[in-house]
């Protein structure tokens, strides 16, 4: 009789599953063993299957507009491609789908839709609003009552949830549309570029378009830069920047969460 093999160590039998659960053969991984080999192949076919649809259901819901702009069959296959090329990386769903808005930019088939990597970018950031920490927000009569001499050099503190997608494409437009309404309206010549901030003070992730410079300066004091200084920065980058809009626009959609005066919190 033939030798019997050594069974392989538990940490090599499980990496050799996982893969093959993701392979677009259906072949039972070494060192998988049963009485009746058929019924084992037949076995792992049916749980492979379930797996892949589960990671494909999991990304259309997070890329629900994504899904719409190419309709199901087109998304199926994509998603069964990324899951190929990224599988998860740990055991919480909730957490998977980073990246496919760099896969869709190098994917041919979606070529003809420059704007589609921007529109699932901006899904996985309102994903990531909705599961960043609670904090609380401030209005910007915290702001209005310091002294002037002190407005240059106090620091504001974003909220975790704050997001910012900068697109040449009207993403916010085209998201819009698309889940929102039941009939998709076209978008006009008027349509450009469009810089996302996307918070969620509360319950419920919103999305709001920034006007011209807002959104440099919102990078500024991501990087912690005093308001002085974050404000030239987007004054220098875009002349019709208006400074009062857009701290009202960032205070009233939540996106501050404290203030610190003079050094940094």
């Amino acid at each position: 009789m033939p030798a019997r093999p050594e069974p392989l160590a538990a940490p090599v039998l499980q990496a050799g599953f996982a893969q093959a659960l993701l392979q677009p053969a259906a072949a039972v991984p070494a060192g998988v063993t049963a009485y009746d080999a058929a019924e084992a192949a037949r076995r792992f076919g049916v749980y492979r299957n379930n797996v892949r649809v589960s990671l494909v259901a999991a990304l259309g819901a997070r890329y629900p507009v994504v899904r719409r702009l190419v309709g199901a069959e087109f998304f199926d296959a994509a998603a069964l491609l990324f899951i190929t090329r990224q599988p998860p990386a740990g055991p919480v769903l909730a957490e998977y789908g980073a990246g496919f808005d760099a896969f869709l930019a190098g994917f041919e088939p979606a070529a003809g839709l420059p704007y589609l990597p921007h529109v699932a970018r901006l899904e996985w950031l309102r994903h990531h609003a909705f599961h960043a920490a609670d904090a609380g927000a401030v209005g910007i009569d915290r702001l209005a009552i310091l002294p002037p001499e002190q407005l240059d050099t106090v620091r504001l503190a974003l909220h975790p949830a704050v997001q910012l997608l900068v697109s040449p494409w009207p993403v916010l437009s085209i998201w819009t549309t698309n889940a929102e309404d039941d009939t998709v309206k076209p978008l006009g010549p008027e349509a450009g570029p469009e810089s996302v901030l996307v918070t969620r003070p509360a319950l419920q992730v919103l999305l709001h378009r920034l006007p011209a410079g807002a959104d440099r300066l919102l990078a500024a004091l991501a990087d912690d830069a005093p308001l002085g200084e974050a404000v030239a920065c987007a004054a220098e980058a875009e002349p019709a920047f208006d400074t009062a809009a857009s701290l009202a626009l960032l205070f009233s959609a939540g996106a501050i969460a404290g203030l610190s005066e003079g050094s940094p919190p």
